[in-house]
């Protein structure tokens, strides 16, 4: 309230002009020049401000200027490599300052104000997280199969190095995200309501099938599963984990009063997962039967163009 008053008094004092630009630079580079009359309600109603259109440019700017943080995380040869820190628009401070320049006669330039976000894992929590194995699973798959095989990279390297907090939940689509072809995934054997069908992204299944296995191993609680309406060869009857982006999806909760560090792998033909934690976390293990080191055989389908 007391800000809408200040916006008045500075109305009724200072009416801007129509003819004067505003500029708003991030970092010392101009990104969005603004011409005060493209912003005002009407011609003859000058100098009332549309504030709906200040809202979009304040989500213009947000846009141009936001830099998400990045969670630190381990190297391929075990090495942590480091957090960095994000950025957004200081909405409040933007909206004031902006309004303050729009009617004020000095200065038409305004710098972005800026809060920092940090990330949700850093070092020091990767570090402390790498003291305990307390689940692991493998499964196996014919590495020929390269469609398939770099589906399964792919999706394993989004699992890599991922932090589940005590009392969160993780969600496998959450995580990996929409598996597509301009995410690099590529068109493979899936299984669909019993059938074989040629699909983006197959092979996801078993990581989520292996990411399943390796947790229940590590004793956690298991919210969402769903098997596949045909056995799959990868894993022991019963033993799978159907995902979709727009049907199933896999999660589990983490009950320990520990953050859980998983680490996913792929070597050849065989995909890891591996539960960490740390040295002081008092957890219930469960015996899980192992996968079949036999690859299935396959058939290739016939390639179908995609319109």
């Amino acid at each position: 309230m007391k800000l809408a008053n200040m916006f008045i008094f500075l109305l009724l004092i200072s009416p801007f002009s129509q003819n004067e630009e505003l500029v708003i630079t991030h970092q010392g580079e101009d990104i969005l020049t603004i011409h005060p009359a493209d912003i005002l309600m009407d011609a003859t109603l000058q100098p009332f401000i549309d504030h709906a259109k200040v809202y979009e440019i304040m989500v213009r700017v947000e846009k141009l200027v936001k830099e998400e943080p990045v969670n630190a995380k381990i190297g391929e040869s075990g090495e942590i490599v480091a957090e960095k820190t994000g950025y957004q628009l200081d909405k409040q401070a933007f909206s004031k300052n902006m309004y303050h320049s729009l009617y004020s006669q000095n200065g038409h330039e305004i710098e972005v104000p800026m809060n920092t976000v940090h990330p949700k894992v850093d070092s020091e929590v990767l570090a402390s997280l790498r003291a305990q194995k307390i689940g692991h699973y493998d499964t196996y798959f014919n590495s020929n199969n390269k469609e398939r095989t770099h589906n399964i990279r792919l999706a394993a390297e989004s699992i890599d190095s991922t932090v589940v907090f005590p009392g969160e939940t993780f969600s496998f689509n959450e995580v990996v995200g929409k598996r597509t072809k301009e995410k690099g995934y590529l068109p493979a054997p899936v299984i669909v309501r019993g059938e074989v069908s040629e699909g983006i992204g197959g092979g996801i299944c078993q990581v989520s099938s292996t990411i399943f296995n390796a947790v229940d191993n590590a004793g956690v609680q298991i919210e969402q599963r769903y098997s596949h309406s045909k056995r799959v060869p990868y894993v022991p009857e019963g033993r799978d984990a159907t995902v979709s982006w727009y049907g199933p999806d896999f999660t589990f909760k983490n009950i320990y009063n520990q953050p859980l560090l998983l680490r996913a792998n792929v070597y050849g033909g065989q995909m890891s997962v591996s539960v960490y934690s740390s040295d002081v976390i008092n957890f219930e293990s469960r015996e899980i039967p192992g996968a079949s080191k036999k690859l299935p055989e396959e058939t290739e389908l016939k390639q179908r163009k995609v319109e």
